[in-house]
């Protein structure tokens, strides 16, 4: 086999039919990913994954049913893996190994995936670009002097690069919302979803196989169109693939509805609020006396400035101090509760046109990927990168991107969003699109 197969899916039905196991879809995934030119990965681990794909022969010879047994996979070196060092792509977690893993980690364990390593991503998932890592930025497979976008770049180069079958990473303002096939992701987040006992904050959702939805076709739906999301300066060769495949979804029967998210207009900076002060407060163990980097001091208080001087880079600096202002006395109402209060006025607004629609269909992105280094000095720019993904965060919404064209040679993104706990619905509509356009199977040379 010279390369991966090109989804889940197909993998799955040649493991089954024994033209191939899967040892030999680790080993081929773990080649490439060894030639890895993007600096994608920042640990691969071989043993470990030749294990797990031992282990994945014998279920599938026994007659394992999962879908994602003997499936190689990557991982955003953000999440727990117990045994295999975690770093967030900061410096002052390098080499920390965590004594336990994720429970997405777990479930996907128990499903018989099969783990080839870490990938690169902004530190600790502060960023857009993936240009924000200790261990330098991430390259975009498809013009190398891009961003590959962030702070997932390395899940996302992972799968375009034909490295990995699928790759998990985490999405507070927009990461990962690039899947390489709407199947595929289905797959997943069937074997991810439901609550996770060790976090309070899940919650139980019904148990419904998401991919049993994706036949089904967008005739009869309501699709919102919100006007706020086709701004001034977004790219022409965007705003027309979008609009392309927005008339793709009217041919197959869906009615498009022009829908107003005014107060989505907020959105950025309700955002930039909550976000650092909540990371404000999260980074503050970090440290150096438990784990991690130390740098020691003449006394403790020095030892603690020279560790977080040395061990954060510039992006995690300006958000610890943009969330620990925003927590202080006599600013912690005028900015942090008065965001949070906007935040909910945000999603009220959603609740409103959800009355009305059965989901929204908007631009991923304004733009194509730029050029590494174009936005480094200029934080607000790279902020804005986000403002058509940050709202469905701040509002609890699931969200998926899928690629519905090029713009002068690099993808354009179409975003689904869908009601809370409606992810069926998402992966429906996303799932016609893909079926009735060729734009998933375009691959960067690299992969093809």
């Amino acid at each position: 086999m010279k390369g991966l197969p090109r989804t889940i899916t197909e993998a799955a039905a040649l493991l089954r039919r024994r033209e191939t196991n899967a040892l030999e879809l680790a080993e081929v995934a773990l080649r490439a990913a060894h030639g890895d030119t993007f600096n994608t990965w920042l640990l691969l681990s071989d043993e470990r994954a030749k294990a797990q794909a031992r282990a994945a022969d014998e279920r599938l010879r026994a007659g394992d049913a999962s879908l994602l047994c003997g499936i190689p996979w990557a991982c955003k070196d953000i999440i727990g893996t117990k045994g295999v060092a975690t770093t967030a792509g900061s410096k002052i977690l390098e080499g920390y190994v965590p004594p336990y893993s994720a429970t997405v980690v777990e479930r996907l364990d128990a499903a018989g995936a099969v783990m080839l390593g870490k990938t690169n991503l902004d530190e600790f998932a502060m960023g857009s670009s993936n240009e924000n890592s200790a261990f330098g930025p991430v390259k975009n497979p498809w013009r190398v002097d891009r961003v590959p976008g962030g702070s997932s770049g390395g899940s996302a180069v992972a799968v375009a690069a034909g490295e990995a079958l699928f790759a998990l990473g985490t999405d507070t303002g927009g990461s990962i919302r690039q899947p390489a096939s709407v199947e595929d992701s289905a797959i997943v987040c069937d074997a991810l979803f439901g609550k996770d006992p060790n976090d309070a904050t899940t919650m139980p959702l019904p148990s419904e196989e998401l991919g049993r939805e994706l036949g089904r076709g967008v005739k009869g739906l309501r699709l919102g169109v919100p006007k706020e999301f086709f701004i001034e300066g977004m790219e022409k060769g965007v705003e027309r693939a979008v609009r392309d495949a927005l008339s793709e979804l009217e041919r197959q029967g869906a009615e498009l509805v022009d829908v107003s998210l005014s107060l989505t207009d907020h959105g950025l900076a309700v955002y930039y609020l909550i976000q650092p002060a909540e990371a404000s407060a999260n980074l503050a163990r970090y440290d150096g006396v438990r784990y991690g980097l130390r740098v020691e001091g003449p006394d403790l208080l020095e030892t603690y400035r020279r560790t977080r001087g040395k061990g954060f880079g510039p992006e995690v600096k300006r958000r610890m101090i943009l969330g620990t202002y925003a927590l202080s006395a006599g600013y912690y109402d005028a900015y942090y509760v008065k965001a949070q209060k906007v935040r909910t006025l945000i999603k009220q607004e959603f609740d409103r046109v959800f009355e009305k629609v059965d989901a929204i269909v908007t631009p991923t992105s304004p733009t194509v990927a730029f050029k590494i280094g174009q936005k480094v000095n200029d934080p607000l720019s790279m902020y804005l990168n986000d403002i058509f993904t940050l709202p469905v965060n701040i509002s609890g919404l699931p969200g998926i991107s899928l690629p519905c064209g090029l713009s002068d040679g690099l993808p354009v993104g179409l975003q689904v969003i869908a009601n809370s706990y409606q992810e069926a619905t998402m992966f429906r509509v996303a799932a016609a699109y893909e079926r009735a356009t060729k734009h998933h199977e375009l691959r960067p040379r690299v992969a093809a």
